[in-house]
């Protein structure tokens, strides 16, 4: 029997978002909601969030002064470093015949309003410490369970977020068709699309959003729509180097030179890719018809980058 990778130290629930959460013996998890009773459970990605006891004691010993659930975890794990855990991660808690099964989907989160921890210690660990995950398979869980990790399959279907850049769909002026567009052909070609944004087009915000889905979802894949033409508004190929660990311009200069056999309109077009750790970032033009098409000349040869990027695969793979 394979032995365990840690164990539940606490369950901690809270009826209100934002507030400290209550420690309590054991809680019940329902698959695709989160834990009962809890403010956090509900159809998204962040079901049960969760901390490592050991980030939780470091803190205390330079005197936080801190208890279970005082950064609004749902749960606190001994004997796992959850923020070295790759998205993907399956944490399962308890044993056979019905354990419960969380999946990680995304680590770390901006804090949007200090806490009194971060008031009174100048920082919070949560955002930087803490990991969020969906419950594939629900049941009870208690107090001093046993956690096991089953890390990601290198094979399992890639992840994709797609982010529209549109000051009018954003503000409800117009519906987003480039979005679903994108989604359509992403899903078609086997990729699971975790997140569909539209934003205005906002540096600030575009740059927040791409750093999340790179750094905290660990997408594969985003693409972006929109923003990168000639107007004054137009910043996405800006904010996206400027987010950016390296340069993958290929991508980019193939997107233009098949475009160009449609439209010399392709020319004006100044969509950049490039990689922020393990995330390829692509641009696309805003409108439906160019995401179908540009996204139709490059799916096939982004399976292998990808694959490169993911590290299932090397560089010189069949030479």
């Amino acid at each position: 029997m394979k032995k365990p990778d840690g164990s539940v130290r606490a369950i901690n629930i809270s009826s209100t978002r934002g507030v400290e959460k209550t420690e309590v013996g054991e809680a019940l998890f329902i698959k695709g909601e989160g834990i009962k009773g809890d403010a956090h459970a509900g159809k998204w990605h962040r079901q049960v969030s969760i901390l490592s006891g050991i980030r939780i004691d470091e803190f205390n010993r330079r005197g936080a002064g801190v208890k279970n659930g005082d950064f609004g975890e749902n749960l606190v794990v001994d004997g796992i470093d959850c923020a070295t855990l790759p998205v993907g991660t399956i944490l399962t808690i308890g044993a056979d015949p019905s354990p419960v099964r969380l999946r990680i989907t995304q680590k770390g989160k901006e804090c949007h309003t200090h806490c009194r921890i971060y008031t009174r210690m100048g920082e919070c660990i949560m955002p930087h410490q803490g990991i969020f995950t969906e419950v594939l398979d629900g049941g009870p869980v208690k107090k001093g369970d046993e956690v096991f990790i089953t890390y990601p399959d290198d094979n399992r279907p890639y992840q994709a977020a797609v982010v529209v850049l549109s000051d009018k769909a954003s503000a409800g002026q117009r519906e987003d068709t480039s979005g679903p567009a994108a989604c359509e052909i992403l899903t078609a070609n086997g990729y699971e699309v975790i997140e569909t944004l539209v934003i205005p087009d906002d540096p600030d915000r575009l740059k927040k959003e791409l750093i999340r889905l790179c750094d905290g979802r660990e997408a594969d894949l985003v693409i972006t729509s929109g923003g990168t033409g000639f107007s004054p508004r137009d910043i996405t190929p800006e904010v996206t180097k400027e987010v950016a660990d390296r340069d993958a311009p290929g991508i980019a200069e193939y997107i233009r030179y098949r475009s160009g056999q449609i439209t010399d309109r392709a020319m004006l077009s100044r969509g950049a890719s490039v990689i922020r750790g393990r995330t390829l970032i692509v641009n696309l033009p805003g409108s439906p018809k160019a995401v179908k098409e540009c996204l139709g000349f490059i799916m096939d040869g982004l399976e292998h980058g990808i694959k490169v990027l993911r590290g299932s695969v090397s560089e010189c793979a069949g030479q």
